[in-house]
């Protein structure tokens, strides 16, 4: 099906890379209560793109999320990342939820490289603080590398997160709401320092959101979620041109982009 966003002339194409994430008719069913959560879930992730999946509370976004991440199995399907099976917890893939989850007790470097820590121990932790360093300036915060979490702020404490994520440098970056709850201002900012850093890393990112306007200004694909059992209504091709600034907001061709897709999920909701 052609979207009203494919429509559109192209003004800026995006780069395709080769494929890093696949799945394939995947579905997921709660045996305690035979809850069929997904159906039939197909997706590619591209190295370098931006995806975003949108859907009504109750749709399967979370469910998919924890099972792309290995912290939940598939009932049927096949998950491949780089050309291997996802069937638990791995370095090469990045999390980051909606809370920073920084350790009190560590200071920022030390939470950074604690993924490393935990997995390889001391002597490895020791050899990434230069890498470590490195993502600190990448996100603007070197001038904080011994500071606890108390003394970060909202915003500054994500971007930590940030590069705790990054510093296994994973093949797929998963992002569950990561930004929702800090004040309006604050996520508008973060969220063009994720682009930023995304481009920069040539990272591959897919995001669960609820803001339609985060997902269309962030990604190149937005896909629409049909609820109960979840699978993938309808995939919008976002070809804006990049860097995306925030005043694209105010346009007219993002607000054409933004009502296409409530009216997706307006229909699914009906």
């Amino acid at each position: 099906m052609t979207t009203m966003a494919e429509r559109r002339p192209l003004q800026q194409a995006h780069p395709v890379g080769r494929p890093v994430y696949e799945i394939a008719r995947l579905s997921k069913t709660y045996a305690s209560n035979q809850l069929v959560a997904l159906a039939d879930v197909n997706l590619t992730l591209r190295e370098g793109e931006f995806v975003s999946v949108v859907g009504s509370s109750g749709c399967g976004k979370s469910t998919l999320l924890k099972i792309m991440s290995g912290l939940s199995p598939p009932t049927a399907g096949r998950v491949m990342l780089e050309g291997r099976p996802v069937t638990g917890s791995r370095p090469d893939i990045g999390i980051m939820f909606q809370q920073a989850t920084l350790l009190p007790w560590k200071t920022t470097i030390e939470n950074i490289v604690l993924p490393i820590e935990i997995r390889q121990g001391r002597a490895a932790a020791r050899a990434a603080l230069p890498r470590a360093h490195d993502l600190l300036a990448l996100v603007g915060l070197k001038d904080f590398a011994n500071v606890y979490p108390g003394e970060l702020s909202g915003g500054m404490a994500q971007r930590a997160s940030i590069c705790r994520m990054l510093i296994s440098e994973p093949a797929v970056l998963l992002l569950d709401e990561p930004f929702s709850a800090l004040d309006e201002l604050t996520r508008d900012h973060m969220n063009m320092e994720l682009q930023r850093i995304c481009r920069e890393a040539n990272a591959t990112a897919f995001l669960v959101t609820h803001s339609l306007a985060e997902a269309v200004i962030l990604s190149d694909r937005v896909l629409v979620m049909k609820p109960r059992p979840g699978r993938v209504e309808e995939e919008v091709t976002i070809d804006l041109p990049r860097p995306r600034r925030l005043e694209m907001i105010n346009t007219p061709e993002f607000g054409r982009i933004v009502a296409h897709i409530r009216a997706l999920l307006d229909r699914e909701g009906a």
